[in-house]
């Protein structure tokens, strides 16, 4: 007999051969058992993880003799026929070289004849994606209401790419990527057969190889074989295939897990010096970092990963070199690196920036945990100078109980004005007056306040509930510093300065502009401020906005009332 390649040789011949898809034919053994069999089924998943083969084990237990069944004897002639491909009742085709409207037609047209010599007449159509539309449309009235002896199974790699009418009159199974667990575990078994010795680190290298896909893992093996004899080693699979070691990877990303630039960038030009590929390296690393991230979000849940015990051992160590949020970081940087990295004129450099760029997201503060820290900062340390949200007084003083302490040595013009009938609010009006000369950000946040009482030492400026947000954006050191200077000025030296939530008087109206007391004889008149609109000198002085902007990176662009 002719040589027959491993993965024909050792191809699923019933249900219980399948590797890694229990899902799947667990639930067509028990519609076979229970006697509920659809007449189409859509078998989609990647490359090499069982679809046809899937479909040919299905066709058999319902075609075997006595069948449907869901177990057949191995002799049995109707089976024998069909993986030989002999079977007349068994039609495959290949949707790819058949894909036409005229095709379709002829399918339609032969349904209606009854099977040769067993119980169905069933069609395995294999990448039917690739059928036109014309074709699809031709198919559909076929394909809802078929004659009782017509089974249809379809194959894809790609289901979004099948008519949405189709894909409604068919039972889907997603088949899914195979852990590299499974394959090393079946591979172990075939080289046994093939009297091959192969070491559990190339058999991890060729599942790694492999990317989920049983049929390409048999090839690995099958291709290694013929160049290496029968005893293969870790250093033969990555020497053919271009893969890094474990060893490699692990080093890798530990350098990034530790924040050494430096070592990152050597692991990796030892790796383009070794001739890898530096997309599957990327993968790899990208695969690795994931796992990590799943063990440290679910408290060291190894069930949540699909490693071997090797790999397992490998990766404890690294679980403890960061946290959740900075593996993320990393992984948002890479997983951006690894779709732009094809497009890349200078592969090795983008990657190495890519590096450098996770391991500065690793230590980045996220922006709630920012704010946090600001208003900590704010707390703790007032003379910091950056705005403190002190904690606003539940209980304020009502306005109809004002009271203006004695100013020693007033000068004319607040000496009239503190006899006059509204001596608080003449005094606040020549403070935001006096405070926009030096500081036209403060007097911004001012303009919104309105003076409660001064006595006792105390100059209490209140704020409307409706404007509570400007205590924390006006109480700090700064423009406390300015408001006593000026009250100083004005004829109040030594007051302190407090910052109350308390509600505007009905009567009160708030100054939109700089208003001036009103002119008393003997008093000198003030020149009202020509600028009235904030500059960038004055947001850029201003504490808060300026410690934002050492934060953040940032810079003003514009400035809009």
């Amino acid at each position: 007999m002719s040589y027959q390649v491993i993965a024909r040789k050792y191809r699923p011949q019933r249900f219980s051969d399948v590797v890694g898809q229990e899902h799947v034919t667990q639930t067509l053994a028990n519609a076979i058992v229970c006697g509920r069999i659809a007449h189409a089924y859509l078998f989609c998943g990647p490359r090499g993880t069982g679809k046809t083969t899937i479909a040919r084990i299905f066709a058999k237990c319902l075609n075997c003799t006595g069948g449907p069944k869901a177990e057949f004897p191995e002799d049995d002639l109707r089976c024998i026929e069909i993986t030989d491909g002999r079977s007349l009742d068994v039609i495959e085709i290949d949707g790819a070289s058949n894909r036409g409207i005229d095709e379709i037609r002829e399918l339609r047209d032969s349904v209606r004849y009854a099977p040769a010599s067993s119980k169905f007449k069933i069609y395995i159509i294999d990448e039917v994606h690739m059928l036109t539309k014309e074709a699809f449309n031709a198919l559909l009235k076929t394909l809802e209401e078929p004659p009782a002896h017509v089974k249809f199974m379809f194959a894809t790699t790609e289901p979004e790419k099948v008519l949405p009418t189709i894909l409604s009159r068919c039972q889907r199974f997603d088949l899914r990527r195979i852990s590299n667990t499974l394959i090393v575990r079946h591979l172990a078994v075939i080289a046994q057969k093939e009297n091959v010795t192969i070491d559990a680190d190339a058999l991890l290298a060729i599942a790694r190889g492999a990317d989920g896909g049983m049929r390409d893992a048999e090839s690995i093996l099958d291709q290694l074989i013929s160049f290496c004899g029968n005893k293969i080693e870790e250093a033969d699979v990555l020497a053919m295939f271009g893969l890094a070691s474990r060893v490699q990877i692990m080093g890798l990303v530990r350098a990034l897990l530790e924040r050494n630039s430096a070592g990152a960038l050597h692991e990796l030009g030892q790796l383009i010096n070794g001739g890898k590929e530096l997309s599957r390296v990327l993968s790899e690393i990208l695969n690795l970092l994931r796992n990590l991230l799943v063990l440290n979000v679910a408290r060291g849940d190894w069930s949540l990963v699909e490693v071997t015990e090797a790999e397992k051992e490998s990766l404890a160590p690294l679980t403890s070199l960061a946290d959740a949020g900075a593996i993320g970081r990393m992984l948002e940087v890479l997983a951006d690196c690894e779709m732009r990295l094809r497009d890349a004129t200078s592969r090795r450099i983008f990657l190495e920036v890519a590096f450098i760029k996770s391991i500065q997201a690793a230590d980045a503060v996220p922006l709630d945990v920012v704010l946090q820290k600001l208003q900590q900062l704010r707390a703790d340390d007032p003379d910091a100078g950056v705005a403190s949200p002190r904690p606003i007084a539940q209980a304020t003083p009502k306005p109809t109980q004002l009271t203006v302490a004695p100013i020693a040595n007033p000068p004319p013009a607040i000496a009239k004005t503190v006899s006059s009938a509204s001596p608080l609010e003449s005094v606040w009006r020549a403070l935001l007056d006096a405070v926009g000369r030096v500081s036209p950000f403060t007097r911004s946040y001012l303009l919104e306040g309105h003076p409660v009482s001064s006595g006792n030492g105390v100059f209490t400026i209140g704020y409307d509930p409706e404007f509570s947000d400007h205590l924390s954006l006006v109480d700090n050191l700064k423009n406390q510093t300015v408001i006593q200077t000026k009250l100083a000025e004005l004829g109040m030296p030594g007051m302190l300065v407090k910052f109350v939530q308390s509600e505007r008087p009905v009567d009160w109206a708030a100054p939109r502009s700089a208003e001036l007391p009103p002119a008393t004889p003997g008093s000198t008149p003030v020149k009202k401020p020509v600028k009235e609109s904030l500059t960038e000198k004055d947001f850029k002085n201003d504490p808060l906005i300026k410690k934002a902007l050492e934060i953040f990176e940032g810079r003003i662009v514009d400035i809009r009332s």
